[in-house]
């Protein structure tokens, strides 16, 4: 079982979202920041610090939507014990589309970087990997969206 922080960010009825620029869309599909909880990190720390990695932006945690495990395979032979978040950021252009990356993975491998953009949130639907379990419940606070 892997620790695993999931960050969704909401703007004006908007989901920030990433591609993956070297691999193609039926490979990767369309992601939310989240990542490894690291050693001696809180979920809630990972959450952000994951974002920051991810995305460049800084954000604060409004509210903690719940835990979920995810059976990662056959991709890999993994569950991933996911914490999702809802986080703000400083208010963003929401047609601004900017790229962003890692330069050196966890997985060991070579440098990736992605395209970060806001997706309209009745859109999520598409979210890879059961990254969108947890949407219905930013649904039941719409003032916070």
């Amino acid at each position: 079982m892997k620790e695993k922080a999931v960050c969704y960010v909401v703007q004006d009825n908007h989901l920030l979202v990433f591609t993956h620029l070297q691999h193609p869309m039926h490979v990767t599909g369309v992601q939310v920041p989240a990542g490894t909880i690291e050693p001696g990190e809180t979920p809630r720390e990972a959450a952000g610090r994951e974002l920051l990695e991810e995305t460049g932006l800084e954000g604060i945690i409004t509210r903690e939507l719940g835990i979920l495990a995810y059976d990662v395979r056959p991709m890999r032979d993994e569950i991933a014990n996911r914490h999702y978040f809802q986080l703000k950021v400083a208010r963003q252009d929401l047609a601004r589309r900017w790229i962003a990356g890692e330069p050196d993975p966890a997985h060991g491998g070579a440098a990736e970087s992605w395209e970060c953009w806001w997706m309209p949130l009745e859109q999520a639907h598409v979210l890879a990997a059961g990254l969108g379990a947890m949407l219905g419940q930013l649904a039941d606070r719409p003032d916070s969206m």
